[in-house]
């Protein structure tokens, strides 16, 4: 097989890259070891950055995230029983839009589907060739199922590698791909932060708590509050990353969820429902350097990681695959290599900023194991400077509807 651009993983950035070159006349193969059901029913959170949202529109695959998708123009920061609103387009002129990362995915698929080139769904990238070359290979096995059990990847019966010869390799198949462990250890750095507590994450079927996300502080520690949809909620409370599910029967999670998120003067309430999912994520943050490696580029997850709190993982990742797609567009129009020699540096400076601003967040908003009340009052006092000055305030509401992607 011969193509142009060879793209492990067929999730959000993978996808839209193929979009992206695709509207441009360029030729892309795209790989998904999951199954096309898989990846469009798993529910995943889906913050879209003001440049995001703006993005798919003016690509031609936003027209179902404005019909259905809530856009906000603010947060509330929650903290000794009172919210205080951060007004997102007050303070920055910009707007979130809250509209699923497999929602995104559904309406990238349509349109690859439209174009007659849809990702390979159960193929397994199982090496790479020539990735110092001007012709890198990247071979694959159909027919792959991930066994979680045994932990390892299974293959149909009869199932033989093939190749695909392109000019360029992306690696967009998430932590766990092989595309990073390509770049060979004495080229490749790695930074890593794991944080001591996880998020058990509840989705319920009931009306929403709540217009705009509610981020919480209590002396028990992290909560949040979101909308998937009119019909569909999402809910959060900071929990011991090695604690079980089973540990929490739902009567369990409304008293912990309520116990954080109560106001003061009773204000507020939190609407209770049919909880149909329970799960337990866990925090870290994860760069890895360079992203480029001869003619491999990686991007998304394969490159970094951010802890959820600054809703930054899907917007990164279309920030990587947006500049990447200018530079190869560049690279066949007009055989200047100028982009794409400066892709990791000009992407790990926004990752960087990225990782500070998520970084930031979390160490704000969770109680740490062995904390004393002294720490507390500082993330208290933290959290009512932000909410109190316009210039703080103004900080994180830039951060958080995302940096100009015009910069990059």
């Amino acid at each position: 097989m011969r193509t142009q651009v060879g793209i492990v993983g067929g999730g959000p950035a993978g996808t839209l890259l193929s979009h992206l070159l695709h509207r441009e006349g360029i030729d892309s193969v795209v790989l998904e070891l999951r199954q096309r059901e898989t990846v469009e029913t798993t529910v995943r959170a889906g913050v879209l950055e003001h440049d995001t949202a703006r993005l798919l529109e003016s690509t031609g695959v936003g027209e179902r995230m404005e019909r259905e998708g809530a856009v906000h123009h603010g947060v509330e920061l929650r903290f000794d029983g009172r919210g205080h609103r951060i007004d997102f387009s007050d303070l920055t002129g910009k707007s979130i839009t809250v509209y699923g990362q497999q929602e995104v995915v559904k309406d990238l698929y349509r349109a690859r589907d439209e174009a007659g080139s849809p990702p390979i769904f159960e193929a397994a990238a199982t090496g790479f060739e020539g990735l110092e070359t001007d012709r890198p290979k990247v071979r694959f096995r159909r027919g792959a199922r991930f066994d979680p059990e045994a932990g390892e990847i299974r293959f149909a019966d009869g199932s033989a590698e093939e190749e695909v010869e392109c000019d360029f390799v992306v690696g967009a198949d998430g932590f766990f791909g092989p595309s990073r462990q390509a770049i060979p250890g004495s080229v490749r750095k790695e930074y890593t932060r794991t944080y001591p507590f996880g998020w058990f994450g509840i989705l319920v079927e009931g009306p929403p708590s709540t217009e705009e996300l509610i981020y919480a502080l209590s002396e028990r520690g992290f909560a949040l509050v979101s909308t998937r949809s009119p019909t569909v909620q999402r809910l959060y409370f900071q929990c011991d990353p090695d604690d079980s599910v089973e540990n929490w029967p739902d009567g369990k999670i409304w008293a912990e969820l309520a116990a954080r998120l109560k106001s003061r003067d009773g204000s507020w309430k939190l609407e209770e429902g049919r909880i149909f999912q329970k799960g337990i994520v866990r925090m870290r943050s994860f760069v890895t350097e360079p992203m480029r490696y001869g003619n491999l580029f990686l991007a998304g997850d394969a490159a970094h990681i951010v802890p959820p709190t600054g809703a930054k993982g899907m917007n990164l990742a279309v920030a990587d695959v947006r500049f990447l797609a200018k530079g190869l567009t560049q690279h066949y129009r007009d055989g200047s290599d100028g982009l794409l020699d400066r892709y990791s540096e000009v992407c790990l400076r926004r990752v960087w900023k990225a990782s500070r601003f998520s970084w930031w967040m979390t160490s704000m908003l969770h109680a740490f194991p062995g904390e004393d009340e002294f720490q507390h009052r500082l993330q208290v006092a933290e959290l009512d400077y932000v909410t109190s000055s316009r210039a703080a305030s103004t900080s994180l509401a830039e951060n958080y509807v995302g940096l100009p992607m015009d910069e990059m």
